[in-house]
């Protein structure tokens, strides 16, 4: 997937402006947030799994090249076969090498966020293979030749009545005058689309949401049974997952199940937890001939003892995003990359580089939200942070801001030159704002003045009225 992380503030502007987008973002705010509650509150240990969930993560990543040569073994002892792809180019090899082997035609694959960031899909379409989304959300924005918006809801962002013309205009069989008005009604369709798919099918992809370095089991979770099949039915079963997925055993996946649903979808646990453990046995009535893992770098081993460590923390449950105000009003595509919201703002970055995504880092109010309800609580504004340093030492940002924030420095290390001019300025704007009590606009404030009013100062500064208190205190005394 081309990167469109530079254009951030453009594709915000168009976000903002599209009632569509903004009708999708409302219900999403109401309906993830408050799930997430209810389930956390219904479980009283709820935070020590958190706690308990950070530290499997850790242990992982401090322990990542004994666990994963671990996984390899256990992988190759049960039958099946590792490929090791230190970028995106050479997942993109391993996995066409693989198909193009097996002779492959059709090529069905379930929901993975690491397809989509090596762009899997179009290089095995430039090969003549036919790929198909199972997950109902993907198969949605393939029909649209869209990206996914979300990392849980790919199709968040689109409305019933989209998704219903979309059908209508690729699903050629369809009479006018049957009813897709309701969901269920889409999903029928759906369904019966992708059932003949799953049997032609020559190759499954999966993702995976952890490997187990204990047995080489990878494991997915979904709420549609489509991972099942997609794995089960054809003869060959790829499993792509970056390298930071691995944990040592069921039991750690296990604990971070209990939180990640909670944290994603407010449910207690999603309605389908696979695992697979290498090619189908000569006593197993189903499964593939072939079980193949390819082990995806792509830049991630360089976080490692780095500030940005804790991001590979992350188990993709999408709730900063539920939680953030900022996703809340521009939507994932004005991410412009696979990633959106808080953690695509840390992510990003480092794997397509701060001088494509130094916006995103910005994209932030640094209200806390996403820290304050990550299951393996990532501290994600102060990552953000670190990237904002990185981007000004790097002379990155425009020179205005640059020179402003040196503005700024010259005045916050001199307090009371700052306290006067401070105190100058609103006298002034609260002498020049009085008969109205703001301002439609102002000189160098622009970019709030274009889209609300600006109250004019009214009544005595904060430090008028800290001054005072601390007086009335000592007088009291």
């Amino acid at each position: 997937m081309q990167s469109r992380s530079h254009s951030f503030k453009e594709n915000a502007r168009e976000a903002i402006a599209d009632p569509n987008i903004q009708a999708a973002m409302a219900k999403m705010k109401v309906g993830f947030t408050g799930k997430r509650l209810a389930a956390a509150a219904r479980l009283p240990e709820f935070e020590a799994l958190r706690d308990a969930a950070r530290d499997i993560k850790n242990h992982s990543l401090a322990n990542l090249d004994f666990y994963l040569e671990r996984y390899e073994a256990k992988v190759l002892e049960t039958g099946g076969q590792v490929h090791w792809a230190p970028t995106a180019e050479d997942a993109r090899k391993a996995i066409l090498d693989i198909c193009e082997r097996a002779g492959a035609k059709t090529v069905t694959k379930g929901k993975s966020m690491i397809s989509e960031e090596i762009a899997l899909n179009d290089h095995l379409e430039e090969a003549g293979m036919t790929v198909v989304e199972t997950d109902l959300g993907e198969y949605i924005i393939q029909l649209r030749k869209e990206p996914p918006s979300h990392i849980i809801a790919p199709a968040v962002h689109v409305s019933k009545e989209q998704v219903e013309a979309d059908f209508r205009a690729q699903h050629q069989h369809l009479p006018a005058e049957r009813s897709l008005s309701e969901p269920t009604d889409l999903v029928n369709e759906a369904r019966q689309i992708l059932r003949q798919r799953y049997l032609d099918a020559d190759v499954g992809i999966t993702g995976a949401n952890f490997l187990i370095a204990e047995t080489g089991t990878s494991i997915i979770v979904t709420n549609e049974g489509n991972g099942d099949l997609t794995q089960s039915l054809p003869k060959i079963h790829i499993v792509i997952a970056s390298i930071e997925k691995v944990v040592p055993n069921l039991e750690d996946a296990s604990t971070i199940l209990r939180v990640l649903a909670r944290s994603a979808t407010g449910q207690e646990f999603s309605a389908y937890t696979t695992l697979s453990t290498g090619p189908r046995r000569a006593e197993d009535p189903d499964g593939p001939e072939e079980y193949h893992v390819i082990l995806l770098d792509n830049g991630r081993s360089s976080m490692l003892g780095s500030e940005f460590q804790d991001m590979l923390r992350c188990i993709r449950c999408g709730a900063c995003m539920n939680h953030c105000p900022v996703y809340h009003a521009v939507g994932g595509h004005s991410y412009g990359w696979v990633y959106p919201g808080p953690m695509g703002a840390v992510l990003t970055p480092n794997l397509i580089g701060v001088e494509e995504a130094g916006h995103l880092p910005n994209a932030s109010t640094f209200c806390g939200r996403c820290e304050s309800v990550c299951p393996v609580r990532i501290p994600l504004p102060k990552m953000m942070r670190h990237w904002r340093e990185r981007e000004f030492e790097r002379h990155l940002t425009p020179k205005s801001v640059r020179s402003g924030l040196g503005v700024w420095a010259f005045m916050a290390r001199r307090p009371a030159l700052y306290h006067r001019l401070a105190g100058l300025g609103i006298r002034a704007l609260a002498a020049l704002g009085r008969r109205r009590g703001r301002f439609t606009s102002l000189p160098l404030a622009g970019g709030w003045t274009k889209y609300r009013d600006l109250p004019a100062p009214q009544g005595k500064t904060f430090q008028q009225l800290w001054a005072e208190k601390q007086k009335n205190g000592r007088a009291a005394e």
